[in-house]
């Protein structure tokens, strides 16, 4: 990686700390989740169960947002020593907030532009990846908040290459029933030493704490995970992945 691209990632994550003085915070939220499936696929044919630990950090500010996760994975049975950590910081910086203009366009249903950045780090290869490019923040009808991303990636451990990225959040309400449906969807490109990759990772959750008038606290439900050639490995390798997680998650 040149030292201008490092330069380029580095401003863009730069953002996450502008001085107070010239932010204003919209909103911070933190959660806690526990994720289990016995479907996740190992290398090979076979498949492994793990318990998944999740701390999460999303932010809103007037010159843009921050996102933040970490993973503790707990293998079980044959792989119950094989836990390991990863997480990922995906800071934004507006551009509609950086020029000081509305750059809202197709009737509003484009309602910004961004400047974006992602580091991963860990896992069971020990990632240290980099990305940056540019993306769109969407005003679509029904939607909390939806996004697309277009990233150059620097990664460590394979060739480079690009990926594009979609995250959404839903709610929905039937009667005194909260509904949110939330995730991402990854497509990373192929190179020569990789496959192109497909991951589509959507939760669907009920706000149990609503019955109990503290609604957007607990949730419980499932997370549905579909991962062609995960790692960007082909099925020689490791098969699709198709598994459900039962989910619990505490916001705070």
């Amino acid at each position: 990686m040149s030292t201008m691209q490092k330069t380029l990632i580095a401003a863009c994550m730069a953002a996450a700390f502008v001085p107070a003085a010239h932010a204003e915070k919209y909103f911070s939220d933190s959660s806690l989740s526990i994720l289990y499936s016995d479907d996740y696929q190992a290398f090979g044919p076979g498949k492994r169960s793990d318990t998944y630990f999740t701390f999460e950090n999303a932010t809103g500010h007037n010159w843009g947002s921050t996102f933040f996760f970490f993973d503790r994975n707990q293998g079980h049975g044959k792989n119950a020593d094989s836990d390991d950590l990863y997480g990922e910081f995906a800071p934004d910086l507006s551009l509609g907030w950086l020029t000081d203009s509305d750059l809202s366009m197709a009737g509003g249903l484009i309602k910004d532009f961004t400047l974006s950045a992602q580091y991963e780090n860990g896992g069971g290869t020990d990632v240290n990846n980099f990305m940056v490019g540019p993306g769109i923040v969407w005003n679509m009808p029904g939607f909390q908040y939806f996004k697309t991303n277009f990233y150059r990636v620097w990664n460590s451990e394979t060739d480079d290459d690009y990926q594009t990225t979609v995250v959404w959040g839903m709610p929905m309400e039937f009667g005194p029933n909260r509904i949110l449906f939330d995730g991402y969807i990854d497509w990373s490109s192929a190179a020569d030493d990789h496959k192109s990759d497909f991951h589509f990772n959507p939760q669907l959750k009920l706000d149990i704490g609503n019955y109990f008038n503290a609604p957007k606290v607990l949730y419980a439900g499932i997370e549905y995970s579909y991962w062609n050639n995960k790692y960007g490995l082909n099925d020689d390798v490791m098969d699709t992945e198709s598994a459900v997680s039962a989910l619990v998650k505490w916001h705070f």
